[in-house]
């Protein structure tokens, strides 16, 4: 998927196939369960969760994969053997079949729990 140009998170699921959607919306439903205090906001195109107006977690459909940016540097070091075993860049966990949905709770759950420095 290219860009979107969705203006809220739903609209963004309506817009991905349905075999995306579903993976996509169990990974906002995480993000929503695991992140209180944070904000959903549609931001580069993709659904950000923003905490005190600063984005530390995005989930988006690529064309060949889908992505969890985790924006805080601290959190991709504590999980640094974990996150060795999946294809990851620089703050992007990248998933080209299922996700690793518990991964990805463990991930959510050490953002929600600390205030490290986010590097965008």
């Amino acid at each position: 998927m290219v860009q979107s140009e969705a203006h809220d998170v739903p609209t963004y699921l309506a817009e991905l196939p349905d075999d995306r959607r579903e993976a996509v919306t169990r990974l906002r439903d995480l993000c929503l369960q695991e992140l209180p205090g944070f904000t959903e906001v549609m931001a580069y195109g993709m659904p950000t969760y923003e905490r005190d107006g600063t984005p530390e977690v995005a989930v988006a459909s690529q064309k060949h994969y889908i992505s969890v940016y985790l924006l805080r540097s601290d959190i991709r070091e504590a999980f640094t053997e974990r996150l060795a075993a999946h294809d990851m860049g620089k703050g992007c966990l990248r998933f080209r079949k299922e996700p690793d949905y518990d991964l990805v709770r463990d991930l959510l759950r050490a953002t929600a729990s600390g205030d490290g420095s986010v590097i965008c």
